[in-house]
Order: C-alpha cells, then sequence, then structure tokens
C-alpha cells in the first residue's frame, strides 16, 4: 500500500508540475522564451510573443512577427475531445519585410480575420480577407487536416493591386470576381464549380513601352472561365477577349490521373504583346487551333496555323511530357511575312516550304528528317545595297534553295543546293555535332559571270570561276578553298585568324583577261601569300617564268630607234608586296639575257587608290625611266626616253606605259 500511495503522489506531482508548467502564468512565463526561440528559427523573423497564455479551456497568443505585422489568435479548446473554437485575425502591414518567411519579395499589405472550429476529424474556417483591395470570404472545410471542400467569393479584386503585391509591374489594370463553389475536392470525387469574370480589364501601353519597347494600341479585355468538377472530370469553358487577341480553350480533363480532351484557339492580332508572356521577340498577327489528347503517358498535340500566310500543320506526341515525336508541314510561308515577324529587315521575297519527321525527339537519341525549300525568291537589291554600304546598286537576284536534313543522335547532316543568276552554292554532306558545336563541311561555288559581283567587288572582271573545299570548326576555325583558273590552280586555307594562299602556274594572260587589262605581258607565275585578318598584315611572294611581251607601242618604238627587239626574249623575275592594313609595298624585277624591268617599293594605297611608282627599263643599256602617279585608274606618267627614243614618240610612249604599268600590277 506504501508503495501504491508513493506511486499516486508521484503522479499527483507530476501532474501538478505539467499543470504549472503549461497552464498557469508561471508556466507560461517559463514556456514563452523557448517557444519565441523556435518560432525565430522557423521564420527567420525577430519575432515575439508579445501575449502567451495557454490555461485548461482556454489560450490566447500575439505573436509580432516584426514591426507592423501580427498574428492574433484566440479561442477555446478541449484536450480529451480534441476540438477548437478559435479567432484569429492576421494583420501583416509591410509584406515587404517578411521576404525571410515568404521567400519572395511582396508588397502592400494582406489582412484577414475568420474562425476556426471542429476537432482534428473535421474543421471549418470561415473568413474573410482584404486582399488586393478586395471584399472576399472564404469557407473551408478539413476532414484529417486535408481540404475537402471550399466555397470562397472573391469580389473586385483590383489586378492592378495584385500584381503590386507580387511586386510585378501595372502591366495591366481589371476588376476579377471570383466564385469557388466545391463541395468536395476529394480525388475521384470531385463536385463543384467555379466561375470567373474579369471586367474593365486594360494594358498598360507606357509600362510596356518602358519595360519591352513594345508601341501598343489602348486595349481592354475581359476574361471568362467556367469550369465544372464532377467526378474525375473537369469540363471547362475558357475565354479570353481583345480588341488585339483572342486567346479560348475548352474540353475535359481528368486531374487524377491526368487526362485531356480538349480544344484550343489562339488568334492574336499582335504578337509583341505577348512578349512579357513568352519571352518570344515577335510581331505581326499569329492563328492557331488544335486539340489536346491523351494522359501523361501519351499525350498528342496537334494545331494548324496560317502563320506567315502559310498552310503549317503539326501533331506532336509527348511520352510522360517530353517530346517523343514530331511531324509538320509548312506550305506556302511567305518568306518576307516570316522575316517581318521575327524582326528581321526585308532581305529577300519567296515562297518557303518544309516537311519535318522526327521520328524520335529525345534530345540524345534524335532521328529523323526535315526537308525545306525556298522558291520564287528575289533579294530586295535596293534594301542589301544600301544595308552593306555597296557604292553600286546590286543587280536584279533571283535564286531557290533546298536543304535535306537527316537527324542521327547527336550527329545533324544536311544537304544544301542554292542557285541563284549571280552564283550557285552547293554542299553535299554538312556535318555538325550537338555534343561539341563542332561543324565539318564541304562546299562548291560555282560564279558564271565575274562582272556580275562588281557592286561587291568594284572592279569589272570577266569570265568565271568553280571553288572547292571544306570548312571545319571546333575548338579552330579552318576553312580550305581549291580552284583550276587562269590555267593553274589557286589553293588557299584559313587557320583561325592566318591566311595563306599558293599560286600555282597561272598564266598572266589570262589574269589580265580576267582583269580586263590590256593583255600586255605573258608569263607563268607561282607565289606564296601569307596574310594575318586581325593584324590585316601579309606578305607575297612570286616568281614569274617564261614571260613575253606582246605586241604594243612601246616596245614597237625602243625597236625603232634603240634597235633592239624585246618580244625575241624571255624574262623571269620576282614579284613581293608587303601589306600593312591598306598599304601595300610592291617591287619587281624582271630580267633577260640583255634587258630588265626593275621597280622597288612601289607605293600603292588600296583604300585611296593612290600609287607612287618608279620603273627602271634598261633595254640591252639603253635606259628608259618611267614615274608613276596618282590615282591608279588615271596615274600621271613620266617618261625620261631621250637616250632612246625621239622626243616626237615620248607622247606614245606615255599612252602605252600607262597600258604596261595595268598589265605588270
Amino acid at each position: 500500500m506504501k508503495i501504491v500511495s508513493y506511486l499516486l503522489g508521484l503522479v499527483f506531482v507530476l501532474v501538478v508540475a505539467v499543470y504549472t508548467v503549461a497552464f498557469t502564468s508561471f508556466g507560461n512565463s517559463l514556456l514563452q522564451p523557448t517557444i519565441e526561440a523556435k518560432i525565430q528559427a522557423q521564420t527567420k523573423l525577430p519575432s515575439k510573443l508579445q501575449t502567451f497564455h495557454l490555461g485548461m479551456s482556454d489560450f490566447e497568443i500575439v505573436l509580432e512577427l516584426n514591426k507592423n505585422n501580427t498574428i492574433h489568435l484566440k479561442g477555446e479548446y478541449s484536450l480529451f475531445a480534441q476540438s477548437f473554437d478559435i479567432s484569429y485575425s492576421v494583420n501583416l502591414e509591410e509584406l515587404k519585410t517578411l521576404k525571410a518567411l515568404t521567400q519572395t519579395q511582396l508588397q502592400s499589405s494582406l489582412h484577414t480575420d475568420g474562425r476556426v472550429v471542429g476537432d482534428m476529424a473535421f474543421l471549418k474556417v470561415d473568413g474573410k480577407s482584404d486582399v488586393a483591395k478586395s471584399s472576399t470570404t472564404y469557407h473551408i472545410e478539413l476532414t484529417d487536416l486535408n481540404p475537402t471542400s471550399i466555397i470562397a467569393k472573391v469580389d473586385t479584386l483590383d489586378l492592378e493591386a495584385l500584381l503590386y503585391m507580387l511586386n510585378q509591374k501595372s502591366y495591366a489594370s481589371a476588376d476579377v470576381n471570383v466564385d469557388v463553389d466545391f463541395k468536395n475536392i476529394a480525388p475521384h470525387k470531385l463536385d463543384g464549380e467555379i466561375k470567373l469574370r474579369t471586367v474593365d480589364g486594360k494594358l498598360n501601353s507606357a509600362v510596356m513601352k518602358k519595360d519591352f519597347n513594345i508601341t501598343i494600341p489602348a486595349t481592354a479585355f475581359v476574361m471568362n472561365l467556367d469550369a465544372i468538377l464532377a467526378g474525375d472530370d473537369v469540363n471547362y469553358k475558357y475565354v479570353l477577349n481583345s480588341n488585339l487577341a483572342t486567346l479560348s480553350s475548352s474540353g475535359t480533363v481528368v486531374p487524377q490521373p491526368l487526362k485531356t480532351d480538349i480544344k484550343y484557339g489562339v488568334n492574336v492580332k499582335e504578337l509583341a504583346v505577348l512578349k512579357p508572356i513568352t519571352g518570344a521577340d515577335l510581331r505581326g498577327p499569329l492563328r492557331l487551333n488544335g486539340t489536346v489528347k491523351g494522359d501523361k503517358a501519351e499525350l498528342v498535340v496537334d494545331g494548324r496555323s496560317d502563320i506567315a500566310d502559310s498552310k503549317t500543320t503539326f501533331v506532336a506526341l509527348l511520352k510522360d511530357f517530353t517530346p517523343a515525336s514530331v511531324k509538320a508541314k509548312i506550305q506556302g510561308l511567305r518568306l518576307e511575312n516570316a522575316l517581318y515577324m521575327v524582326k528581321q529587315p526585308h532581305y529577300a521575297d519567296g515562297i518557303f516550304d518544309m516537311d519535318v519527321d522526327i521520328t524520335n525527339a529525345d534530345a540524345n537519341n534524335l532521328q529523323g528528317t526535315v526537308v525545306s525549300t525556298i522558291s520564287k525568291g528575289i533579294v530586295d537589291t535596293k534594301f542589301v545595297t544600301k544595308e552593306y554600304k555597296f557604292k553600286s546598286k546590286m543587280p536584279y537576284t533571283a535564286f531557290n534553295a533546298k536543304t535535306l536534313t537527316k537527324l542521327n543522335k547527336n550527329l545533324v547532316d544536311t544537304k544544301v543546293i542554292f542557285n541563284s543568276n549571280l552564283a550557285n552554292f552547293d554542299i553535299k554532306q554538312a556535318r555538325f555535332d550537338t555534343k561539341d558545336a563542332s561543324l565539318v563541311s564541304d562546299y562548291k561555288v560555282s560564279v558564271k559571270d565575274l562582272n556580275k559581283l562588281y557592286f561587291a567587288t568594284q572592279r569589272h572582271l570577266k569570265g568565271g570561276i568553280v571553288a572547292t573545299g571544306e570548312l571545319k570548326k571546333a575548338k579552330d576555325l579552318d576553312f580550305t578553298m581549291h580552284s583550276d583558273i587562269a590555267g593553274g590552280k589557286l589553293d588557299a586555307k584559313l587557320h583561325n585568324d592566318d591566311f595563306s594562299a599558293k599560286l600555282a602556274s597561272l598564266q598572266t594572260l589570262d589574269i589580265l583577261d580576267i582583269l580586263i587589262y590590256p593583255k600586255m605581258f605573258k608569263s607563268s607565275i607561282d607565289g606564296v601569300l601569307n596574310y594575318n585578318l586581325v593584324a590585316q598584315k601579309g606578305t607575297f611572294d612570286g616568281k614569274l617564268s617564261d614571260g613575253t611581251f606582246t605586241r604594243n607601242q612601246v616596245l614597237d618604238l625602243v625597236k625603232q630607234y634603240a634597235r633592239i627587239n624585246l618580244y625575241k626574249e624571255k624574262f623571269v623575275g620576282d614579284v613581293n608586296a608587303k601589306i600593312n592594313k591598306e598599304h601595300i609595298l610592291a617591287s619587281l624585277d624582271l630580267k633577260s639575257n640583255k634587258s630588265s624591268i626593275i621597280t622597288k617599293n612601289t607605293k600603292l594605297n588600296s583604300k585611296t587608290q593612290i600609287i607612287d611608282s618608279k620603273i627602271e627599263i634598261n633595254a640591252n643599256g639603253n635606259p628608259l625611266s618611267v614615274t608613276v602617279r596618282g590615282n591608279v585608274n588615271a596615274p600621271k606618267i613620266g617618261v625620261d626616253a631621250n637616250k632612246i627614243v625621239k622626243k616626237q614618240a615620248e607622247k606614245a610612249v606615255k599612252k602605252e606605259i600607262n597600258k604596261l604599268f595595268k598589265g605588270l600590277f
């Protein structure tokens, strides 16, 4: 009996101790610092319990999260029945100071108050709020602390105030009304409806212009949403109408597990207005409609559009919301309209068609083909001439193109055929590796009439050219070019910024013919050019062999008065040049058994076309000195020919020297 008495006494002492600690003013004062510390740790705010009263059946708590933000709880409870009757009042006057708790930057204020009645098995919450200047009431029922019913009415919520509270710019203003009547939101037992009405909506043109550089007209909008929840299904209809766009969607959605059968429609008069939402810098109209059917395992999205005046269709299959395959067809897209839509200049007109068949859209295992064509292409030569500052107008240019792209995992192989009245361009295989972003491509370019490129070269040329080569781009850039031209071969390569070219057995008569210069000198030339694109510096070293002069008045006069026939002599020699940006310093040393033609340190400015040169001709010991100064197209020729020609022939010599000069340079 003594043991029982001791145990009862111990229990009594423990009960008294617990009661004293938990339910008396003295005990509350002991618990308060500990609870405050726990709250501060959770909220990461300097929270304080201004009031902390916990009795056997009632309590009152006033929690100051920080200055001007308080939560007040007061009510009655039963420990044994686990029932509650609690009144609450939340007054958050400065939301911006609660970022540590909300994990996002908020503004403005928020007030809500109400009552919680029930027990752990079933609770009812009734309250009201002024969120975003609205008059909001709500009734929530919880079973086992899980929401099962929600009835709420939001009257005249201010959209601009809501955006400000969420720390967003005031892109739009509107009054929003929401009626929610969810009698049951338990999975598979849905029962309720929701109605949303947005009236007097207006877009803020000034903010759109400032933030996105978008100029839009005064825009009013209304938005309606009606949804009915029944069992597993949510049947809804949504419409957003404005003078800029109409967005609509309707159908059935099963939330758990997800299943959809919906229709959608998009009619946008000006895409630029959607930039804040889509992030895409587009403009112009867009009409799109289609369906979304299936579930999480397999979801099929199809659509039809008239984008850029085209007839466009597509079907995409998603598995677990990840694209699995895509088929698309674009027919009759207007190239000029597409350029306008993506905010590019009007480079050309044309018709664009494309067929896409991606059998595997997994980024790591891509499989499929893409075929595209451009027909009836016409370059806007007036714009291109102005944009690239050509000195003469680009001629009429018509073109067409076709590409075939094959996707195989990380490899993208593309074949290109481009034809125009200026040039043709062919690529048999351009291989791009998505893993390392490397590119390897062959090419062939054909120009039938080089003179049509005068607008770019500013030099009249004759004949054509065919060049082939390869482009490689990985860590380094490498480019090669090979061409049979002027009776010889040209081989060039570029490694990053270093360019080099090798000339083998090029015939000077063919070169002069291409340049439309007098055919004064027949020879074979070999040479090497080395040039750095960044420094714009380089050198050229060449050798002339088997050189003979064609008939010209200068050598006729030399033959007549100096009794020297230079036509029978064969010349060999060197031609060298140092290049420093637009400044060229050139030298020429031609020699035969009896004669020589030498010029050293000829100065030529490729930008101003100014030359300063002195040419020394020695015909079997008879000197002829020539100076060439001024613009290369009409230089001033000076001749010191008294030793080998009579004075009356000097005028004819000057005329022919000009031709000879062009032949040599």
